[in-house]
């Protein structure tokens, strides 16, 4: 079984993280998404989630090609669920690219960077509700 992984914090989930869901899961058979906690979102990222961490959760394990929704606690983890799940490919979006290909030296892990869909964000989503006045930053 060829399993895959990739990282992010998913919030307001739109049509992007759903192609980048389904492009990555054509890598293998298993998908595994580590899903940015709200505590690293803050402590890390310095950003706050629309919603949280559980609901995020819930949201990734309705949708038919993740099989596995792991939490995301820290930047230095990918090394350690990489040989802990026994992940075939890591899969990223591009605006990530060549942030990773560290992984493939250090393991036997391939790095693939898909592109975004370039219509569609979830920071594109809340400044236009931002600026309609719907969303408090």
């Amino acid at each position: 079984m060829k399993r895959v992984i990739t990282y992010g914090t998913f919030d307001l989930l739109h049509y992007g993280h759903i192609n980048l869901l389904q492009r990555a899961k054509k890598y293998g058979d298993y998908l595994i998404v580590a899903l940015s906690t709200d505590e690293f979102n803050w402590n890390a990222k310095h950003k706050k989630s629309y919603f949280s961490y559980e609901k995020r959760k819930r949201l990734l394990e309705a949708i038919r090609y993740v099989d596995l929704v792991i939490p995301e606690n820290s930047w230095h983890q990918k090394l350690t669920d990489i040989k802990e799940y026994h992940v075939d490919t890591f899969v990223m979006g591009d605006d990530w690219a060549g942030k990773f290909d560290f992984l493939e030296e250090k393991t036997t892990v391939d790095v693939i960077y898909l592109p975004r869909t370039p219509e569609v964000s979830t920071t594109q989503i809340k400044e236009e509700l931002q600026n309609k006045g719907d969303v408090e930053d």
